[in-house]
């Protein structure tokens, strides 16, 4: 049989991407930078959102044709605009953690009967949270109290309070604390736990969302950006010091040092194809089973997953 030829270089597109100011885009950086300094194969643009529900309105329009956004988000998006989006890697596994200012929980078992401060409310912090103690049969309201507070920042001033609070808490904000405070310590990843309790999801913090339209328009383009891009989050991973300071240089984080410390903890990836389906699907269905809101309602069909 004849060799298969390479496929042609994919034409310069340009692509408009938004992201949001945490962990999902620390995997981006060197990306960002390479555009920049013009680079790359494809015209890059990127902004940085400090939240999700800002990104919603640019993807339903058009406005934008990749974002880095919460898993459950990325589902939601599918279902209110029927299909116009697709998921082609995961970028952040958990990034949420149980922390402590004494030595008190060793286990999920150690939670039992006590107060866990979290951030939140109606969000992956609690459907996550809520799934673990519940797997672990501990009843969450009844054998655990969980108070919910609006802002990372109050949990730090709780942490700082001297007597023993516990807080479920995600990164960076973990490490920024523990900066300002050498007597909190990590004592369980959400991720870790949810791992001992599902053996057929895991838990998916962020992924890469694109429009189906344009991804159908560019499909050469659009994969040789995925490869672009699963360089950059290698490069974060493999050369933390250089990744902290342009991540301190985009603003994602106020100071190197503290993106140096956290980068290890944020679980940054690049998973697509089937294992991407089978994580993302399974996380998906436990959190419909949680609330089926948390995920617009449904769980998405198989022509929400892209595949190369």
């Amino acid at each position: 049989a004849p060799e298969e030829e390479a496929p042609a270089p994919a034409e310069r597109t340009a692509f408009r991407v938004a992201s949001l100011k945490g962990p999902t885009t620390m995997g981006m950086v060197k990306l960002m930078s390479d555009s920049e300094a013009g680079s790359t194969l494809h015209d890059y643009t990127f902004n940085m959102y400090g939240t999700a529900d800002e990104i919603v309105p640019l993807l339903v329009n058009g406005d934008v044709d990749v974002a880095l956004v919460p898993c459950n988000l990325a589902s939601v998006l599918y279902n209110k605009t029927q299909g116009a989006v697709q998921v082609a890697a995961i970028n952040t596994l958990g990034v949420i953690y149980v922390v402590e200012s004494g030595d008190t929980v060793q286990s999920v078992e150690d939670l039992r009967g006590k107060t866990i401060y979290s951030t939140g409310k109606g969000t992956t912090p609690e459907f996550a949270l809520n799934y673990i103690l519940t797997q672990n049969g501990i009843v969450p309201g009844t054998d655990v109290t969980i108070e919910f507070k609006s802002e990372a920042t109050e949990l730090a001033v709780l942490l700082s309070g001297g007597e023993n609070a516990i807080a479920v808490l995600p990164q960076p904000y973990v490490t920024t604390v523990q900066m300002q405070n050498d007597k909190v310590r990590t004592a369980l990843s959400l991720s870790e736990e949810w791992d001992k309790v599902s053996t057929d999801s895991g838990m998916v913090t962020g992924v890469l969302l694109v429009r189906k339209e344009f991804a159908e328009a560019n499909k050469a383009a659009f994969d040789e950006f995925l490869g672009e891009y699963q360089a950059s989050t290698a490069f974060t991973n493999d050369n933390i010091a250089e990744a902290a300071a342009l991540i301190e240089g985009y603003g994602i984080v106020p100071k190197a040092a503290i993106a140096e410390a956290a980068i290890p903890a944020c679980n940054i990836v690049y998973i697509d194809g089937d294992e991407m389906q089978t994580k993302v699907g399974g996380y998906l269905e436990v959190l419909f089973a949680a609330n089926a809101q948390s995920v617009g309602g449904a769980i998405p069909n198989e022509d929400f997953y892209y595949k190369k």
